[in-house]
C-alpha cells in the first residue's frame, strides 16, 4: 500500500511541476512525420490558457530556417533549434519540447489520424496561418481531424514507454 501511495504522489508531483512550467514559459508540443525525413508537420503551444496551433512552415528563426526543417538544418540539437525559433518568431522561450512520431499520434488518434488532417488541410484548409474568407486554418483542420477520431489517452502512456512521445530540455 504505501508503494501504491507513493507512485501516486510521485504522479501528482511530476503533474503539477508539468503545470507550474507552464506558468514560465509555454511547452513546445511537435509532431514529426517518420516517415518522410523526420520534418516537423504540426506543432502547438500549450500553455495554462489551452492550445495554441503553429504552422511550422511560418515560423523561422533570424537566418530565414524553418521549424519544419530544424532535423535538416541542425541535425545536432534539433529541439535547440525549435527553442530559438519560438523565441525569434513568437518572442517566448520553451524549456521543454514534447515530440510526438506520427506512429505515436495514429495510436492515440486512431490509425487514419493524419490522413484526416492532410485532407482537411488540403480540400478544407489553407496551409499557414493566414485566414482567408471561406477556408480553415492548419489547426482548424487539426482541431476538425482530432474531433471526428477521440482520443485513446490509455495510449498516451503506451506511447511514451515505446518511445513514440519523448520530452526534451532545452
Amino acid at each position: 500500500m504505501k508503494k501504491l501511495s507513493l507512485i501516486l504522489l510521485v504522479i501528482v508531483a511530476i503533474v503539477v511541476i508539468f503545470m507550474v512550467s507552464t506558468l514560465s514559459s509555454p511547452i513546445l508540443i511537435v509532431c514529426e512525420d517518420t516517415g518522410e525525413d523526420s520534418s516537423i508537420d504540426m506543432a502547438a503551444i500549450f500553455s495554462l490558457k489551452g492550445f495554441e496551433w503553429i504552422y511550422p512552415g511560418s515560423s523561422f528563426n533570424a537566418e530565414g530556417q524553418t521549424l519544419h526543417n530544424v532535423h535538416y538544418n541542425d541535425p545536432q540539437d534539433p529541439y535547440g533549434a525549435a527553442r530559438d525559433i519560438m523565441t525569434y518568431t513568437y518572442h517566448f522561450t520553451p524549456h521543454l519540447v514534447v515530440s510526438l512520431s506520427s506512429e505515436g499520434a495514429e495510436a492515440i488518434f486512431g490509425g487514419n489520424i493524419v490522413g484526416d488532417i492532410r485532407a482537411n488541410d488540403a480540400y478544407n484548409g489553407y496551409p499557414g496561418n493566414e485566414e482567408v474568407q471561406g477556408t480553415m486554418s492548419r489547426g482548424d483542420a487539426i482541431d476538425t481531424a482530432m474531433t471526428q477520431n477521440a482520443p485513446n489517452l490509455l495510449q498516451v502512456p503506451v506511447q511514451i514507454l515505446l518511445g513514440k512521445i519523448t520530452f526534451h530540455f532545452v
